[in-house]
C-alpha cells in the first residue's frame, strides 16, 4: 500500500511526532509498503512534478532526529518554513495525502490529537488511523473529557475548571484545595502540568499554565502507582508501571536517560490487572475513540483505581509504552504499525 506517515506539525510535542513518525515509516517499509514520512507544517516546498514518485523514495523522506530533553522552539520552526504561511498544514501536504491508501497518523498534541486534521481528511474522503474527529477532539480536551467519563460513572479525581485574572491568582491560591495538580486542558507529554507542593508554588503555577491556555483544569492530587494502559482493537493490553526518578516528571524528565524506570507487564494481582485492563476498554468507549488508545491512571494506596486521561494517538516510537505492551502478547513493533493500519480501514467514517 501506498501509505503517508503524517508526523511533526506546529505543536510542543512536535519532535516526539517525528520521532513517532520515523519509526512507523521504517516498519511499515520494512512489511512492505511504500511508506513515507511527511512533515504536516513543514511539507514539501519543491516536490516533484508527479507525486507519486515520492513513493519510491528510498529513505522513505524520513528525518534524522531525536528527541531532546528540552520542548522545541516553535517560533523556531516557523521561521525556518520558506512560505511564511500562516497556515498549519504546509505545501502540498494534503496533496500528497490524497494519493495514500491511508494516512497513518503520527501526531502528537494540538493538530493532530484534537480532531481537526481528522475532519480534514475525513472531508477529503482520504483514510486515516485511529480515532474520528470527534473522538479524538474530546480527549485531547481534559476537560471535555472528564465531563464523558464523569457522565459515565468512570473514577477520576476531582476538577474544576477555572478562568481568572492575574489580580486574582493571590486569593485562588490561598483558596484552592491541596494537594493539587494544576493543567492546560489540551497540554501533552507533561507540558503544562504542574505539581505544586505549596501555596507559594500553586501561585506560580497558575501564573505559569497561562501561557499554554486560558481555560485551567484543577484537580485533586491522587497518590499512588502510576499505571497506564492500552487498548488494541477490542482487547486491552498488558499494563505498565512507571517509576518516575524525579517528583515533578516534566517533559524534561520524560525524555531524558534514566528519567523513569518501566515495568511492563506491571507487577499487578490478577484482579488488579484485569481491572487496570477493564478500565482502560470504558475510557476508549466512553470518549469514542477508535483501534488503538491509551490510558494513565493511577492505583491508590486503598486499591481505588483512577483514571487521569486517554491519549487518542499515543506515542509509537519502539520504546513507547503502546509498542511495549504489544510486545508483551508477542506482537512485535512492526506487526503492531501494520495491525493498526490494517484496522483503521475497517472503519466506515461519517
Amino acid at each position: 500500500m501506498k501509505i503517508v506517515v503524517l508526523a511533526g506539525g506546529i505543536s510542543t510535542e512536535r519532535t516526539v511526532s517525528l520521532v513517532s513518525g520515523t519509526g512507523v515509516c521504517q516498519a511499515l517499509r520494512r512489511k512492505g509498503h511504500q511508506a513515507i514520512l511527511v512533515d504536516m507544517f513543514m511539507g514539501l516546498e519543491n516536490p516533484p512534478a508527479d507525486l507519486n514518485t515520492l513513493f519510491d523514495a528510498p529513505d522513505g523522506l524520513c528525518p534524522d532526529v531525536k528527541i531532546e530533553v528540552q520542548a522545541p522552539d516553535l517560533d523556531a520552526v516557523r521561521r525556518s518554513r520558506p512560505d511564511q504561511s500562516p497556515s498549519r498544514i504546509g505545501p502540498h501536504v494534503l496533496d500528497i495525502c490524497r494519493l495514500a491508501d491511508i494516512v497513518f497518523l503520527g501526531l502528537h498534541g494540538q493538530d493532530g490529537e484534537d480532531g481537526r486534521i481528522q475532519a480534514t481528511l475525513d472531508l477529503l474522503g482520504v483514510p486515516y488511523t485511529g480515532a474520528g474527529y470527534l473522538g479524538s477532539a474530546i480527549a485531547m480536551d481534559k476537560i471535555a473529557a472528564k465531563e464523558m467519563m464523569d457522565a459515565n460513572g468512570i473514577p477520576n479525581p476531582k476538577w474544576q475548571k477555572l478562568t481568572y485574572t492575574e489580580a486574582e491568582i493571590p486569593q485562588l491560591a490561598e483558596t484552592l484545595p491541596m494537594p493539587c495538580v494544576v493543567k492546560a486542558p489540551t497540554g501533552g507529554s507533561s507540558l503544562g502540568v504542574y505539581l505544586p507542593k505549596d501555596r507559594a508554588e500553586l501561585a506560580d503555577a497558575l501564573r505559569q499554565v497561562r501561557s499554554f491556555c486560558h481555560e485551567v483544569l484543577v484537580e485533586q492530587r491522587i497518590y499512588g502507582r502510576e499505571l497506564t494502559d492500552a487498548v488494541l482493537g477490542e482487547r486491552y493490553l498488558p499494563p505498565v508501571e512507571t517509576f518516575p526518578s524525579v517528583e515533578n516528571f516534566d517533559y524534561e524528565a520524560k525524555y531524558q536517560a534514566g528519567g523513569a524506570k518501566e515495568i511492563c507487564p506491571a507487577e499487578l494481582t490478577e484482579e488488579q490487572a484485569k481491572a487496570v485492563g477493564e478500565m482502560a476498554l470504558r475510557v476508549h468507549k466512553a470518549l469514542g475513540l477508535a483501534v488503538y488508545s491509551r490510558t494513565d491512571m493511577i492505583l491508590d494506596e486503598n486499591g481505588q483505581l483512577w483514571c487521569l486521561e486517554a491519549n487518542s494517538l499515543p506515542g509509537m516510537t519502539p520504546t513507547s509504552f503502546v509498542p511495549k505492551e504489544a510486545a508483551a502478547v508477542g506482537v512485535s513493533y512492526d506487526d503492531l504499525c501494520e495491525e493498526i493500519v490494517r484496522q483503521s480501514l475497517k472503519i466506515k467514517r461519517r
